[in-house]
C-alpha cells in the first residue's frame, strides 16, 4: 500500500431527471473512477431517477487526482449509451482532514468548509464539509456533463490509513 493515503468512501445515493436512452427510460448505473481504479453500481432498471444507494470504496494517492464519475445506460444487445460525466474535486475535503487534528471536541453537525460550484468540479450547488458522527462528510449534488439533463447525489467519506501522512 506504498503512496496511499487513504480509502475513499463514495456513497452513491441516487441520480435525479437523468436522460432517457432507452424508448421512454433507461437502465443507469454509475462508474467511479480514480486514477487507474473502477468501480461501479449496480444497474436499476427502468428508472430515470434510480435509488443506487450503493457504497463504492477507491484507493487515494493523489490529494491532486479528481474523482470521475461516468453514468451509462445498460443495453443487453449493443454497447451501454453514455449519459453524462461529472468529476469531483477533493481537494477541499483533503484540506479540511489534514486539519482535523482536533476535532474531538467539535459539535456533531459541524460544518467545517463551504466548497462552490467551479470549473474545476461539477456541484449543482454549494456543499459542505461536515463533522459528523465522528467523520468527516461532504454530501454533494453534481451536474452531470455533455448531456441534456440529469444529477446524482453522492457523499463522500475518507478513511485515513493510520500513521499516512496526509501532506502528500
Amino acid at each position: 500500500m506504498e503512496g496511499v493515503m487513504g480509502l475513499l468512501k463514495l456513497r452513491v445515493k441516487r441520480g435525479i431527471n437523468l436522460a432517457v436512452r432507452d424508448t421512454k427510460t433507461s437502465d443507469p448505473y454509475l462508474v467511479a473512477t480514480l486514477d487507474t481504479q473502477k468501480t461501479k453500481t449496480k444497474v436499476i432498471k427502468g428508472n430515470c431517477n434510480p435509488v443506487w444507494d450503493d457504497e463504492l470504496t477507491l484507493t487515494m494517492r493523489d490529494p491532486k487526482a479528481p474523482i470521475h464519475i461516468a453514468v451509462y445506460d445498460k443495453d443487453r444487445f449493443s454497447n451501454d449509451d453514455r449519459m453524462g460525466v461529472a468529476y469531483i474535486d477533493v481537494k477541499p475535503y483533503i484540506e479540511c482532514l489534514r486539519m482535523r487534528l482536533n476535532l474531538n471536541n467539535v459539535p456533531n453537525g459541524t460544518k467545517l468548509d463551504r466548497v462552490q460550484p467551479t470549473k474545476h468540479n461539477d456541484l449543482a450547488d454549494e456543499t459542505f464539509i461536515i463533522w459528523q458522527n465522528g467523520k468527516l462528510v461532504q454530501d454533494m449534488i453534481l451536474r452531470l456533463r455533455d448531456v441534456e439533463c440529469g444529477e446524482v447525489v453522492i457523499q463522500i467519506e475518507m478513511v485515513p490509513l493510520p500513521g499516512r501522512n496526509l501532506n502528500v
